[in-house]
């Protein structure tokens, strides 16, 4: 496999240089992009070759993706990404019901629409505010897969667990729509307090080999990619989860 790594875990370890070269030397052979290293795509790209790194998949905000696609585009295509993938949705803006959620989902649907006519794939990727209960019983990622049922979804296993969900049945279910997976672990009870409770991967609560099986039995998936929202030793991090990851 090969294993990608999201560089916005990396974004507090600068330069950039130094980060894809200690990528490249570990053995990693895709990143996955975000807003942070888009301002000069062509330059960035030329780091990425220098290291044998190659950009397949990228986040990209909502605004930008319904606002301003040329530019998306234009960025995807310096860097070579293939996978839109839009990450997020600012707390103050997120529904509060069903109807909310599955309006959301048609504004997602809409786009993937636009990614598809001019050559991308599109997927949504979760946190935990999208597994979180509402007053009805029912869950905002249901909504959104729901409503936009031709896009994709990077799901990000962590943050299923942190909002209370069990990745398996949600695997089950929609395996065919995952085209990415985020590889994050979750401390231990009383360790990774300066890391906002995440862990590197295999060093944590989530069942990393058995999830892996299941993903490549039952899902899309092509993309598999490291991520740690705040590590404190980022070579550290890349260098034990991809160690762990190629055990599974």
């Amino acid at each position: 496999m090969n294993w990608s790594f999201q560089l916005y875990s990396a974004r507090n370890f600068q330069p950039w240089e130094g980060v894809l070269k200690m990528l490249g030397e570990l053995g990693y052979k895709e990143v996955e992009g975000f807003g942070g290293v888009y301002d000069d795509p062509k330059a960035f790209r030329a780091e990425l070759d220098k290291n044998g790194l190659t950009m397949p998949t990228g986040h990209f905000s909502i605004d930008a993706l319904e606002k301003d696609f040329d530019g998306v585009r234009k960025i995807a295509d310096a860097l070579g990404i293939t996978l839109l993938i839009c990450p997020y949705l600012v707390a103050e803006l997120r529904p509060t019901d069903t109807a909310g959620w599955r309006g959301f989902g048609e504004r997602l649907a809409k786009v993937g629409e636009t990614a598809d006519k001019a050559g991308y794939g599109f997927a949504w990727h979760n946190h935990d505010f999208e597994f979180k209960t509402l007053a009805d019983g029912s869950v905002p990622q249901d909504h959104i897969l729901a409503a936009a049922p031709d896009i994709g979804w990077e799901m990000d296993v962590a943050w299923v667990v942190r909002g209370g969900g069990d990745p398996l049945p949600w695997i089950e279910k929609h395996g065919k729509r995952i085209a990415a997976v985020h590889v994050k672990d979750i401390a231990r009870p009383g360790e990774g307090l300066d890391e906002d409770g995440w862990s590197d991967v295999g060093h944590g609560t989530i069942d990393w080999a058995g999830l892996i099986k299941a993903l490549r039995a039952k899902s899309a998936a092509k993309y598999y990619v490291m991520e740690q929202d705040n590590p404190n030793d980022i070579e550290r991090f890349a260098r034990r989860s991809i160690a762990a990851a190629k055990t599974y």
